[in-house]
Order: structure tokens, then sequence, then C-alpha cells
């Protein structure tokens, strides 16, 4: 008899080092075993040497329903399991009203359930005073983490939570063990900002960026580390595009205070010299891409572990939403659950960065801090055996046959390093490298976290 379901060999993707010609032994949906040399029997056995072995990763930022209609958790999963990515973590600012409620993220659950291809965990929010009695049921319903924002995006969907509010759902949400996570953002500047370059006739593709200088950015950071530190609840700032962003980061954990960064790979990858002309409103994101100097300045935060976690800030809007010579009248963002994994990759290989990095930044990191590293994030035995074979493969990234719901990317035609060969969830393949092939849903699609889970 066979002694497991699944060998799948390579070269494995430790924590602490790679093993080559390795292999990786799962039974009932867990790793039950790893080692090198000669493989054990199994029910299958996936001979994959020469590519790479490494842990799902957790992608800890993605908006799959920021547009009605548009993609949804369902599609989204199918674009994330094309990534390598086992674990999507969807935020809360669903269109057309956020997830702030019991019943809204009950339902939202009820959804990752019946359509899912991979495990999802999800965040919550609170809007305004009246809505922070919600928080000890979205606790109890099971919400990885809790997301505000400094700056209204969007009335009643995403909408600016007034500083004492703010400070008092920090306090609520504390004791949880849970993060509060910010959109850093000052808003009277951000306005003013805007305001003064159309009344000019300033609208054109760089006008976003000066827009939104660093200094909105960091003075919205530093409040959030504040609000940390006066609470004791743990303080993460999603998307930091500024070097100094990363040293206030240092400053307050330095201190003792429980803070924790997030930069998305685009501003690791992307730079405003080379890029923002050339991909106009395709590439708006908020924050704004920077200037390749602050671009090399994160790598460096990145190299010396001054970084939580890297995400893809995933949303899937359409060229339609992205076409208007107005910058002003276009969506930020777009989709990056196919490109994060291979993008990131191929960034720590061009500055000698190991597979480590990767898993670290993409897959053991995010998953301890939403407080699910007790399932996922390693490969390691008694964990999820949710596990991505990476081919070396020097190729330029082509988005007309993308599993999500639009077919373009700002990655278009960047030479990526790995593709993306096979993805499995709970030792079930999803992705074989040209498709979707599991069915969609269950029980166990909805991950709920550890409240008493390790964090980084």
């Amino acid at each position: 008899m066979s002694d497991f379901d699944l060998v799948i060999t390579g070269n494995l993707v430790l924590p602490d080092r790679t093993v080559e010609n390795g292999y990786i032994a799962v039974r009932d949906g867990r790793i039950a075993k790893l080692g090198e040399g000669a493989p054990p029997a199994a029910k299958e056995i996936q001979n994959c040497d020469g590519c790479w072995i490494m842990p799902g990763v957790v992608d800890g930022q993605v908006h799959s329903k920021s547009q009605l209609g548009q993609e949804g958790l369902s599609m989204a999963s199918r674009a994330a399991a094309a990534g390598g990515v086992t674990t999507s973590v969807d935020m809360p600012y669903d269109d057309p009203q956020a997830i702030s409620t019991r019943a809204a993220f009950d339902e939202k659950v009820a959804e990752v359930r019946a359509g899912c291809h991979i495990d999802v965990a999800l965040y919550a929010t609170l809007l305004d005073e009246a809505n922070l009695p919600e928080t000890a049921g979205l606790i109890e319903a099971g919400a990885c983490g809790f997301k505000f924002s400094t700056y209204e995006a969007a009335p009643g969907r995403f909408p600016r939570v007034e500083d004492d509010v703010l400070e008092q759902a920090f306090r609520l949400v504390g004791p949880s063990g849970l993060a509060c996570g910010v959109h850093n953002q000052v808003q009277y500047l951000t306005d003013k900002n805007i305001n003064s370059l159309k009344a000019q006739g300033d609208t054109g593709w760089d006008a976003f960026a000066r827009a939104h200088p660093p200094l909105l950015e960091d003075l919205a950071t530093a409040q959030i580390y504040e609000l940390g530190a006066r609470t004791g609840t743990r303080a993460h700032v999603v998307h930091v595009s500024t070097d100094r962003g990363f040293e206030l980061h240092r400053m307050f954990r330095k201190a003792g205070h429980k803070v924790s960064i997030e930069t998305c790979v685009q501003y690791l990858m992307m730079n405003h010299e080379d890029d923002a002309k050339r991909l106009g409103a395709k590439l708006k994101h908020y924050p704004p891409i920077r200037p390749k100097a602050e671009m090399d300045k994160l790598w460096s935060h990145i190299a010396s572990g001054n970084c939580t976690f890297v995400s893809s800030d995933h949303v899937s809007w359409g060229l339609d939403r992205k076409a208007d010579p107005d910058i002003f009248k276009n969506k930020s963002g777009g989709p990056g659950l196919e490109t994060l994994l291979p993008a990131f990759w191929t960034g720590c290989a061009e500055h000698g960065l190991s597979p480590q990095t990767v898993a670290r930044m993409l897959c053991e990191n995010p998953a301890n801090h939403f407080l699910i590293g007790d399932r996922k994030g390693r490969l390691a035995e008694g964990l999820d055996a949710d596990i991505v074979v990476l081919q070396p493969e020097t190729y330029d990234f082509d988005a007309s046959n993308s599993q999500g719901a639009v077919t373009w990317s700002s990655f278009e035609g960047r030479e990526f390093r790995v593709r993306v060969a096979a993805t499995y969830s709970h030792g079930e393949l999803v992705w074989d490298g040209t498709d979707i092939v599991n069915n969609p849903g269950g029980e166990n699609r909805f991950l709920r976290p550890t409240l008493s889970g390790q964090t980084v």
C-alpha cells in the first residue's frame, strides 16, 4: 500500500534553506513528510525535478468586489490559483456597501464557501461611531483583521474614519490580537492638491503623482503608528511606497510597539521615470508609483528584513475605467493576482535575494500576520498542503489568457524568470499550468484566524 496520497519532487524552498532533489509527501490534505533523495511510494507522484517547490502564496490585499458585477470572489480565486496564490485575503470595501456588519460578513462567507477554488480569509471594517458595536460580532464571525482608511475614496463603501473614532476602534479590536490595517492618506492635503491642479487644467498622466507627494503618505503613516502606540493594538499600514514610511516603521518597532508594514509589488517593480508615462492611467495606483531612486530604497528594506510582507492590492478595473485623459477621473489600482509571485520572484533574483526572501514576504509572514500561520505559509509537516511548483523560465508576461475578469496588466511584456506550473490547495491540484481543474466551493474554503496565533 502507498503511504501517501501525493509526492512532489523538486527543489524545496524551506524557511531556512533550499533542499535540492527533495520531495514533499501529502496525506489527507496536509504535508506529512519532507525529505531528499529517493521519494517514498504514493498514489500519485509528480516529478518536478529542476523546478522550485514553495508554499502557496498568501496575498494579503485583494479587492475582488470593488466593481459590482465585474469580478467577484469566485473568478478572483481562479486568477489567484493561476498566480500561485492559495490564500486570498479579501478587503471589505465591496460595491455597493462595505462589509461592516455581522450579517454582511456572514453573507460573504457563504459566497466563499459556494464558489472559491482556493482558501479565502476576510477583512472586516467599521465605518463610523454608530458602527462600533458590530466589532465583537465581526471578530466572532471570523474576521482576519480590520481595515480602515484616513481618506474617503467612496462614501459608504470606502469612507474616512474620524481620528477619535479610529482610536476607539483600535481599542475594541486590540484585545483579539487582530491587526488594524489602515489606508495611509491625508484627506485635506489630497483634496487641496487635486483641486489646485484641476483649477489649472493640469490633469495629465503625471499630475496624480504631483498631487500625492510623499508628505501626505508619510504623515498618515506616522498617525497610524501613533494610534497603535497609544492603544497597544497591532497597527498595520497597508501600502507604503516611501523610504521614510519604512523608517517610521523601524522607529516604532524599535521602541517596542506592535507595528507592521506592507508594500505592494508594483512599488518594487515599477518606477515613475520608466513606466508611468508609458502606461498612463493603467499604472495609476494609490499611493502613486514613485521615482526609481525611491523604488531602489524599498528593496533595501526588503533585503534588511524591515518589511512585514508584500501584496498585490489586486483590483480588476476594466480598461473603460482607465481610459480618461483626465488622470483624476480614472480608477486607482489594477489586476495583480497572477503577477504577484512571478514578478516578486523576478525582482528578488535581479537584486540577488534568495528564494527564502520570496517565501517569507509572500507566504510565511502574511500567514503569521493574519494569524493563520499554524496552517499556512510554510512547507512543514502538519501544515496544509498548499504548494506551488515554479518552473524556471524566461518569458515576457502575456495577460491575454488571464483567469480573472480582465485581460490587461501593467506587467504586460515584462520579462519574468519563473512560471507557475502547478498550484495545489490542501494537496488537490487547482491549476495545472494551463487551466483551473478543481471544483469550486467547500466548507473549509473560508479561513478563520487562530486568535492565539503567533504574530510577526
